[in-house]
């Protein structure tokens, strides 16, 4: 039945920089729906941002509201930060961890290794992969670096 997600939407309060801004990141413009809304492609005709121009852009973080993920290769997310930079974006702490790389959450099975920014309102994005965990006694959050070292894994 479900075959993915087509649509997720944020809230923005300079439409014009915020399609520049998305676009920095490589999504595609697709339309627009009056002068409030935007559609950009984050992969061609199968799932898109909705990015609505509103004043109640200042709402209070929570991450599933104002929160969205990018799947990205593991070898881009090692090179995420310089990427973000060459695009005059910051990456940020999150999670206690200082954005000198990428870091990893793992669970029972596996890793998420993960990198935090944010957009001009705000709104908070990361770019993601899931990582092999090849040893069970990392239960640790912990950069990338030191996951790859302590999994024996230097995909």
């Amino acid at each position: 039945m479900i075959k993915g997600l087509y649509e997720a939407h944020l809230p923005v309060s300079d439409l014009e920089r915020s399609i520049k801004f998305y676009e920095s990141l490589g999504l595609e413009f697709d339309h627009r729906i009056e002068a409030r809304v935007a559609f950009l492609w984050l992969e061609k005709d199968k799932s898109w941002l909705g990015l609505w121009q509103t004043d109640k852009v200042n709402l209070d973080y929570h991450p599933s509201i104002r929160h969205i993920a990018f799947h990205v290769e593991l070898e881009d997310l090692r090179n995420s930060r310089k990427w973000l930079a060459e695009r005059n974006i910051e990456a940020r702490k999150a999670f206690g961890f200082e954005p000198i790389e990428p870091f990893v959450m793992p669970n029972e099975r596996y890793g998420h290794a993960k990198i935090h920014f944010n957009d001009p309102d705000g709104n908070s994005l990361e770019f993601i992969c899931k990582v092999e965990k090849n040893n069970p006694n990392v239960t640790s959050n912990m950069y990338l670096s030191d996951w790859e070292k302590a999994n024996f894994s230097p995909k």
